[in-house]
């Protein structure tokens, strides 16, 4: 079965991937890249290959949601899998059921955060930003190494991608801020361990908890990618140079970066689930 760490782009996941890495995948916590590895994409030509063999043809991909999912628990064990799809049902087709999806962790972030994220992540302008999470039709491919298109993730606007996770009714869902990570990333990462205690077996280590939370830190991140590169940073359409992932950590504060005309713009188009979520009053 399937436990699914799911998010809008930029909000926070690959470092609920490292926390659970280091504590699940390791001796002692400590944080490598190799251990993302362990809760791979999805979905992805390695998954979805076997079906599909070129992910170009994108209205292809939906067909195979669940044929891949289906092949993935065979295994009949539990298998952490990340993904940036919304839950949907594109021509009849569902992402995901019942029968494949043991939990939900959906790591949701403000949007007038995540805005600037993605202004970096994939070298665009603020207001080219802004077009991208407001498109309810918006699909992101990503590359692999011999420039084939080797993910495709149907995400839609932030808003929806937001509630079709948080309206799932046939798996538990755990709901977590990326703000909350942020605030106290020991508290929020124990509620991930305690929600997962659910479904296998946690042994609590402190020691261990402490080393996963230290060695997850974005200075330290940002050092590893500086030092060994990082395979999940993407490389910039408009140069062809590679863009660092790991960019401003706690320095990215809307309140810094954007202007009162765009935070108004994000406030009035994602009005209800930021204040559903308490960003705004």
């Amino acid at each position: 079965m399937i436990i699914w760490i799911a998010s809008y782009p930029k909000s926070g996941n690959t470092w609920v991937r490292a926390l659970l890495g280091a504590y699940l995948y390791s001796q002692k916590g400590h944080f490598e890249f190799s251990m993302l590895d362990k809760i791979s994409q999805f979905p992805s030509q390695y998954y979805l290959g076997p079906f599909l063999k070129n992910l170009k043809d994108f209205k292809e991909v939906p067909k195979y949601w669940i044929h891949s999912q289906n092949k993935i628990n065979s295994e009949k064990k539990i298998n952490f899998l990340k993904t940036h799809n919304a839950m949907c049902s594109i021509q009849g087709n569902q992402f995901t059921n019942k029968k494949n999806t043991l939990a939900v962790i959906y790591v949701v972030r403000d949007p007038r955060n995540i805005i600037t994220s993605l202004s970096n992540h994939y070298n665009l302008s603020i207001n080219e930003a802004f077009n991208f999470f407001t498109n309810k039709r918006k699909i992101i491919f990503m590359k692999d190494n011999k420039d084939n298109i080797g993910d495709v993730h149907f995400i839609g606007d932030w808003a929806d991608h937001y509630k079709s996770w948080n309206l799932v009714n046939f798996a538990p869902t755990k709901i977590i801020k990326y703000e909350d990570l942020l605030e106290n990333t020991e508290k929020t990462f124990v509620s991930i361990l305690d929600f997962l205690n659910q479904f296998m077996k946690i042994d609590y280590d402190n020691n261990k908890i402490n080393n996963s939370v230290k060695s997850t830190t974005f200075n330290i991140l940002r050092k590893k990618e500086e030092i060994e590169g990082f395979p999940e940073s993407i490389a910039s359409e408009k140069n062809g140079k590679k863009i660092n992932f790991f960019n401003l950590g706690k320095e990215n504060s809307w309140r810094k970066y954007l202007s009162s005309e765009m935070e108004e713009k994000i406030k009035k188009v994602f009005n209800k689930d930021m204040l559903e979520l308490g960003y705004i009053n």
